[in-house]
């Protein structure tokens, strides 16, 4: 069984950055699709950021592009969100998730098989 574990949410001031880390146990980490997903309060569930088993392909919500970095270091089963200048529209609960399944990556939250408990980020003006 795999578990998630998410870390480094916080607060911070507009313009400032956070770097969110996921750490998964269980089975062998480096086969499985990781996603960032957040959901702000009365919002639905949106994909930040997506990567490839081996981390040579990412995908980023426009939303985030140009801000964001998405990483993982198979070696120490952690994949990253780096962010940067952030908005107050960043502020939402943090979820990373993984597939199970063999894919690329992927934007559809119901291909993500486990789930993090997610992790608060809260961006003041």
């Amino acid at each position: 069984q795999v578990q998630l574990v998410e870390s480094g949410g916080g607060l911070v001031q507009a313009g400032g950055s956070l770097r969110l880390s996921c750490a998964a146990s269980g089975r062998t980490f480096g086969n499985y699709a990781m996603g960032w997903f957040r959901q702000a309060p009365g919002k639905e569930r949106e994909i930040v950021a997506a990567i490839n088993w081996s981390g040579s392909s990412s995908y980023y919500a426009d939303s985030v592009k140009g801000r964001f970095t998405i990483s993982r270091d198979n070696a120490n089963n952690t994949v990253y969100l780096q962010m940067n200048n952030l908005s107050p529209e960043d502020t939402a609960v943090y979820y990373c998730a993984a597939s199970l399944r063999r894919i690329h990556w992927t934007v559809t939250g119901s291909l993500y098989d486990v789930w993090g408990q997610g992790t608060q980020v809260t961006v003041s003006s």
